[in-house]
């Protein structure tokens, strides 16, 4: 039955096996890039500090795990909490994508520990903003004549900084009051700084074998480069903008702000302001009668049309981009007509009503007829607890690397899955910290083998699921992701097995034609035995070469430790004894050398 599923599962793969990249929604900016120059200054110092990060990994999770060595080996948590601090730091100092990849981890509450991602959230809101001066003359630039000859007024101080675009409020000449998201001075170089010490850290880590088998860094790279480009097209983020809005016309729960075309520019968007209550303030939202559970369903609800209605995906839904309108109750629209204004107070009203505001469409994907499957068939499983699907939608999104042993990776799934299931948000995180070093244990081939590989139409996908589990968490720790999942997964398999029926048939057909074959075949076979000539091959259980595998790797591991300490102690000896002093050094630089080959291969 195991060899069916399989089999079916990898016809699926190669259905879709060379879909196109997913699409960000933006043209190639690539050209623009050799046009700009990078700061000397700042590219060194990211790659400065990456690399004493990357040097510290190696030292204290590489060396220092040797057996005698580990007893030195510090507490690994303050040890990075102190990176996550200085990364938040130098981040908030100097800005530009530094701030986007810190945003990002601030809020994987789910797989980093809560030290770390606590040290990282202050990036949400601590973004240093741009000197008044310096965004007026953005501003003047943009509109070829003074700010104030187009707004009637133009406040300069920021109402929120981001790390590519600040938000400013303004007020056209009719009277009504806009934001204005104006991109920072000098942006495009901050930008294109950053993109290329990171592909200076990528081209580096490339030449470790465990990180090449596990992504594709310059394909990830290259996805990333090209949407963080995008996002500095703000005629590309109004596009977004309309179609987003577009897809949830028919939707009353989610508000999309208008765009004021005439005062758009290229380096300057104008739009609605819906600065109302913000998504992670549970305080203010229990203040005007909204509960945080209903936000936290709300939202949810968005994504899952998102990703398997619209298949056009806000991949950046951080708190700065999501806000909650709250709006009147029948009782209150009389002397509320028009509802309730960015800021304004609003009185405690049970079961209020409200709206969910996005904002932020520079980072936008569509999800791809490969990853949609591939997701739909992931939710069916988790949500059934049929680990056989999940297997299955690995490799229809084409995640595994060829060899992969499948039924020990779905053992390993059960096994999770069974500790999971029923967990709220705000427990599967203890539960994973606390079962973590059983499976590490347990399933340390898997691990070490890398059985995934992320794929670039992955990433962004990835990216907003795994921002929005976190942001779930943070208004909602009870927030319960089985029951809210299973009403979709009960759709998708109502309609996969709607689509199965001619399948089915298929198969049918095909088992005919074999019945048909089987009697000749069997003549063929009794007669290579009649004559001698019948062989059989044998072959290893998974488990029988999962342990070979296993005691191969600690034989390698064990010669390059011996080879590595031979290296260094002897150099040791010859540099101390000052017989050949040269000749010590360079067996110390040999034992480095060697040290860091074995880890590039592990």
């Amino acid at each position: 039955m195991l060899k069916r599923t399989e089999r079916k599962m990898r016809s699926h793969a190669a259905d879709g096996a060379t879909p196109p990249p997913p699409s960000t929604s933006c043209p190639p900016l690539q050209e623009a890039a050799p046009e700009v120059d990078i700061d000397r200054r700042r590219y060194r110092r990211i790659w400065l500090f990456f690399l004493g990060v990357l040097s510290q990994a190696v030292l204290w999770d590489g060396l220092f795990t040797l057996p005698l060595l580990n007893l030195a080996r510090p507490a690994p948590l303050p040890r990075w909490q102190a990176v996550a601090r200085r990364y938040r730091d130098i981040a908030t100092e100097m800005g530009g994508v530094l701030i986007k990849l810190g945003q990002f981890l601030s809020t994987r509450v789910d797989l980093l520990p809560p030290e770390i991602t606590q040290e990282l959230a202050g990036l949400q809101d601590e973004v240093a903003p741009a000197a008044p001066d310096a965004i007026t003359a953005v501003v003047d630039a943009a509109f070829g004549r003074p700010v104030d000859q187009v707004f009637r007024a133009f406040d300069t101080a920021p109402i929120g900084a981001a790390s590519l675009a600040q938000a400013h409020r303004a007020v056209l000449p009719d009277g009504r009051e806009v934001i204005l998201k104006v991109l920072r001075p000098g942006i495009h170089v901050l930008v294109e700084t950053d993109l290329r010490a990171m592909a200076r850290i990528c081209r580096w880590l490339s030449k470790f074998r465990f990180v090449r088998r596990r992504m594709d860094l310059d394909v990830l790279l290259d996805e990333f480069t090209r949407t963080t480009r995008c996002e500095l097209d703000l005629q590309q983020e109004n596009d977004n903008l309309k179609r987003f809005a577009s897809d949830f016309a028919d939707n009353p729960h989610v508000y999309i702000p208008r765009v004021f075309e005439d005062y758009c520019r290229p380096g300057v968007l104008t739009l609605e302001n819906v600065a109302y209550i913000k998504i992670t303030d549970t305080c203010a939202l229990q203040a005007a009668g909204i509960e945080p559970a209903a936000v936290a369903d709300r939202l949810y609800d968005a994504y899952m049309h998102q990703i398997f209605v619209t298949n056009f995906v806000h991949v950046d839904p951080h708190p700065g981009n999501l806000f909650v309108r709250p709006l009147p109750l029948e009782e209150e629209s009389v002397t509320c007509e028009a509802g309730f204004a960015p800021g304004e107070a609003v009185p405690c009203q049970p079961e209020r009503p409200f709206q969910l505001v996005f904002i932020d469409f520079g980072m936008t994907a569509e999800i791809s007829e490969r990853l949609k499957a591939a997701m739909r068939l992931a939710a069916i499983g988790i949500s059934t607890q049929d680990t056989r699907k999940v297997i299955q939608a690995y490799i229809v999104a084409d995640a595994l690397r060829p060899g992969t042993d499948l039924r020990r990776l779905e053992k390993a799934h059960q096994e999770w899955l069974q500790k999971i299931w029923g967990l709220r948000m705000g427990k599967i995180q203890e539960t994973a910290f606390r079962e973590l070093r059983f499976f590490l244990r347990e399933y340390r081939d898997l691990i070490v083998g890398t059985a995934f590989q992320l794929k670039a139409d992955m990433l962004f996908i990835g990216r907003a699921v795994g921002i929005l589990a976190g942001l779930a968490t943070r208004i909602d720790p009870e927030f319960d992701p089985w029951s809210k999942t299973m009403p979709h997964a009960k759709r998708f398999a109502m309609e996969e097995f709607t689509g199965e029926w001619q399948g089915l048939f298929d198969e049918l057909f095909l088992l005919g034609r074999h019945l048909w074959r089987i009697p000749a075949e069997l003549d063929q076979v009794l007669t290579r035995a009649k004559q001698g000539a019948l062989t059989f091959q044998v072959s290893l259980s998974p488990e029988t070469r999962q342990a070979i595998r296993r005691i191969d790797m600690s034989v390698r591991r064990f010669a390059w430790m011996v080879l590595t300490a031979g290296l260094l102690v002897s150099g040791v000896n010859l540099h101390i004894a000052d017989k050949n002093p040269p000749m010590g050094i360079a067996l110390i630089a040999l034992s480095a050398v060697t040290f860091l080959w074995g880890v590039g291969r592990k």
